[in-house]
């Protein structure tokens, strides 16, 4: 089942999972369910479209067992959301909301430990990424071959994508004005910038773009 507010393009799915990746992991079986956060990297083809998550577990949580035998799962991306006020409106009678963009990915989860040290090494140099002196896998040293032994890696290979960017899409021209002049730089209020280009007055124009 599909929601309101679709994403502009598959793009944005795919960059609102690396700038928030941390994601819930949810699956079930007939021992119940089973939920975890974990950090994912989307991995694309050749034409760009979103095709696995890369990422890895600890052997000891029961949802590895789980997914042994059932490996389909939902994977859950929060991205930037906050509270809408009143208060940010001039309109008496407008009521709060919330705005977000968040993503739900419908996915079959590979256990693969072959692929345990590519995914913690991978994560790695992605969240060290210009950083002064960034940290690698090898820093570890002795104590990498041990800690690699309680951990596995995955691949979610996606199978549906319902992405839902409310981003004050359904406001009036002065409502989101209104509202992303209300918010603080970054984050939330990027996105609503990207969303409401063609709606918003040049001084709630500028911005980041996601």
């Amino acid at each position: 089942m599909h929601m309101k507010y679709a994403p502009r393009s598959p793009d944005d799915i795919v960059t609102l999972i690396g700038d928030h990746p941390l994601c819930w992991i949810v699956s079930h079986s007939e021992a119940g369910f089973g939920a975890t956060p974990l950090p994912l990297l989307a991995e694309c083809d050749a034409d760009g479209a979103l095709v696995s998550l890369l990422g890895h577990f600890a052997l000891s949580n029961p949802q590895v067992a789980q997914l042994r035998t059932a490996p389909r799962a939902t994977v859950l991306v929060n991205g930037p959301q906050a509270y809408i006020s009143p208060e940010m409106q001039s309109n008496p009678t407008w009521v709060p909301t919330w705005n977000y963009a968040m993503a739900v990915l419908t996915v079959d989860v590979e256990l693969l430990p072959e692929a345990t040290r590519e995914s913690i090494e991978t994560l790695t140099d992605r969240m060290e990424a210009g950083r002064v002196a960034p940290w690698h896998i090898d820093n570890a040293g002795a104590r990498l071959e041990p800690m690699m032994k309680h951990i596995i890696g995955f691949r979610a290979h996606v199978r549906a994508i319902d992405g839902r960017f409310k981003l004050g899409r359904d406001e009036s021209r002065q409502g989101i004005n209104e509202i992303v002049g209300s918010l603080a730089p970054g984050g939330l209020r990027d996105w609503m910038q990207i969303y409401n280009e063609d709606r918003l007055d040049e001084m709630n124009r500028e911005g980041a773009e996601p």
